[in-house]
């Protein structure tokens, strides 16, 4: 029987839904996904199946206007993924795109729509042709998602247009099957039942700092990170994992601890509950808060996660 596999890179404006696409793509959980903008900071590969063909996608961080050191190697990261996949979707928030131009759209509206243009003009500069899925139709007139469609389409670097839902799963099907077509011929490139290829410390770090945001995403701006310093296997099968959470100011220390240490609680109560299920074993989890104003600076937490220090 014949086998396919590639990469398919999956590009956007922050918030676009590359995370919650990939996730509904492999049907299991390979990117963290919060309500803040900007949360994948690195390529993470999913594995999934469509028949005998497998797509390694890779979910790429948000292609913005970058204002640090931080932005530009996340920025590079993105356009770096589209280089060598076998296809490129880039997806777009037609609720958000449809808004920017109303008098009622926000200015993060505004922001996602300037980031799709620099998309577009960054795959005419390559002259690339990739396809074009518009996302959270269900929130969308028809008419209007049509006039959207058209007018993308007609910036000559879509090959073909998906609407889509990638919260309720309308229309993925239709994506996946797109997809695993122009996949190349060849073996399988990791075992069926894998779903993503980040080492088990890394994941857990993502896992963790998911949990910081969806707990503190009001009062904490992007100024924490979190690095596994510890991963032990323990005799009994259990994992003993030590992560450090940093903040960048000794004022958001607080806000990470919360009154009598409860939201510290709260986050590594809720991680090692899904770190039990990932690494399909008890997992003993101990956080530590640390404040270094220079965490986004150093060059090993880019190496460790993967990004270019001098992007």
């Amino acid at each position: 029987m014949t086998t396919r596999a590639g990469f398919c890179a999956i590009i956007g404006a922050p918030n676009a839904g590359k995370s919650t696409l990939t996730n509904r793509l492999v049907g299991a959980k390979v990117s963290i996904v919060t309500q803040k903008v900007q949360t994948t900071r690195f390529p993470v590969r999913g594995v999934a199946m469509a028949g005998q063909t497998q797509i390694v996608l890779v979910d790429t961080p948000g292609i913005f206007q970058p204002r640090r050191r931080l932005d530009r190697a996340m920025v590079r990261a993105a356009w770096g993924g589209t280089e060598d996949a076998d296809a490129v979707v880039h997806l777009v928030d037609a609720a958000s795109e449809l808004a920017a131009a109303t008098p009622e759209g926000k200015p993060a509206d505004r922001r996602a729509a300037q980031d799709v243009e620099s998309i577009v003009e960054g795959l005419k500069a390559a002259g690339r042709k990739v396809i074009l899925a518009l996302n959270k139709i269900d929130e969308v007139k028809r008419e209007s998602l049509l006039a959207l469609s058209q007018k993308l389409f007609e910036t000559g670097v879509y090959e073909e247009v998906f609407m889509i839902s990638a919260a309720n799963g309308s229309g993925v099907e239709d994506l996946r099957e797109r997809i695993a077509a122009l996949m190349p011929e060849g073996p399988w490139l990791y075992p069926e039942d894998q779903t993503a290829d980040l080492p088990a410390r890394l994941l857990a770090a993502e896992i963790t700092r998911e949990k910081v945001y969806l707990r503190v995403h009001e009062e904490l701006p992007y100024s924490a990170a979190v690095e596994t310093t510890k991963f032990e296997e323990r005799k009994d099968g259990s994992a003993r994992i030590e992560q450090t959470i940093y903040v960048e100011r000794e004022s958001q220390r607080p806000i990470i601890l919360g009154k009598g240490g409860q939201t510290l609680k709260w986050i590594g109560q809720k991680s090692r509950e899904e770190l039990n299920v990932i690494f399909d074993r008890p997992v003993h989890l101990f956080l530590h808060v640390q404040v270094d104003e220079r965490w986004a600076d150093k060059r090993e937490f880019y190496g460790d996660i993967g990004l270019d220090y001098d992007a």
